[in-house]
């Protein structure tokens, strides 16, 4: 996988489905724009200041909640390249492989705006605003490819089994 530099986006415990993207928001006409309206009632300015790459760096729980897998794609259509947490709720954390939507399971000691480096295939990420490095455990490479192929549907796409 590719390193990924992005900024930080500091959430805290337990951030639910609902708080990611608002079930109102959920209609079958806005599918493709789901990026939009991410964390619009927690954090309305999310959405517009969000920039492609930029990283979520969280606390315990990140994804709780509902099950839907629109909560990692609106993370994914806003331009989020990865969301860092303590720890998943579990079902989130498989759409978001699913989906292709990096996510992964480490403390990381960092404040909104802190410039990030992340680099997969070594599992390390490296806060450039302090200088503190940070150990995670790699992913196998069935998943690596999961996530590097865009997701489980983009997968199956590529390889022919399945039309759009």
């Amino acid at each position: 996988m590719d390193e990924i530099k992005g900024r930080a986006w500091k959430f805290g415990d337990h951030i639910d489905t609902d708080q990611i993207i608002p079930a109102e928001r959920l209609t079958s006409d806005n599918t493709d724009r789901l990026g939009i309206y991410a964390f619009g009632k927690v954090r309305p300015d999310f959405a517009k200041a969000v920039k492609q790459g930029d990283i979520i760096v969280a606390g315990r729980n990140f994804g709780c909640g509902s099950s839907r897998e629109h909560a990692p794609r609106s993370l994914r259509q806003a331009g989020v390249a990865c969301v860092v947490a303590e720890s998943f709720a579990r079902i989130f954390f498989r759409n978001s492989i699913n989906v292709g939507l990096l996510v992964i399971e480490c403390r990381v000691d960092a404040d909104e705006g802190d410039s990030l480096t992340i680099r997969p295939d070594e599992g390390t990420i490296l806060n450039e605003s302090t200088g503190k490095l940070f150990r995670f455990k790699e992913y196998p490479p069935f998943v690596r490819d999961l996530i590097e192929s865009g997701g489980l549907m983009a997968k199956i796409r590529k390889k022919g089994r399945c039309s759009k």
